[in-house]
């Protein structure tokens, strides 16, 4: 069995958790902190949940975003900016569409998340309100990688692979 949990990314003078949007959320562990204020925390869990990163955005005024990893082999993303708004999309696609049955007759995973350049055009624009100048390219290239477990990479890597051609958070 994988991992499951939270990764909640975000910039602040002071711990996220600490805010409103985080304040229930407890047994929160800072994993690290980058330059510029980025703090990355982690919530084991395969229940609960971390709020809202919208809320999150706005209380710091900056870009936020959360990664739920499903298993190591899948990763529900949600991001938020107070000017560029909130967007979904998922690392693991294949893996994703197999939690959700998508496509079984029922609703495509395109129903549920960005697809993969729609996704890189909107995290490009979030990167650009965290002040940085990022490529569409290297964003892509990790938003339709598939992870691999078995092999030693797991979902969550890609979700820090992630982070880091955002310039959030640097490997």
């Amino acid at each position: 069995m994988g991992y499951w949990g939270y990764f909640v990314v975000g910039r602040g003078e002071r711990p996220l958790t600490e805010l409103e949007p985080l304040s229930d959320v407890g047994d929160m562990t800072l994993l690290t902190s980058a330059p510029g204020g980025w703090q990355v925390w982690e919530y084991p869990s395969g229940d609960g949940d971390v709020g809202s990163m919208n809320a999150l955005a706005v209380g710091t005024g900056a870009p936020a975003l959360f990664g739920y990893v499903m298993d190591s082999a899948a990763v529900v993303v949600e991001a938020a900016a107070p000017e560029s708004g909130t967007w979904t999309t998922c690392l693991g696609r294949a893996a994703m569409a197999t939690y959700l049955g998508a496509g079984q007759e029922g609703p495509a995973l395109e129903d549920y998340f960005l697809e993969p350049g729609d996704a890189a055009r909107r995290a490009v624009a979030w990167a650009a309100e965290a002040g940085h100048e990022v490529d569409a390219g290297p964003v892509i290239d990790v938003l339709t990688a598939d992870p691999d477990p078995e092999a030693g990479v797991p979902a969550e890597n890609l979700f820090f692979r992630f982070l880091d051609r955002l310039g959030a958070v640097p490997l």
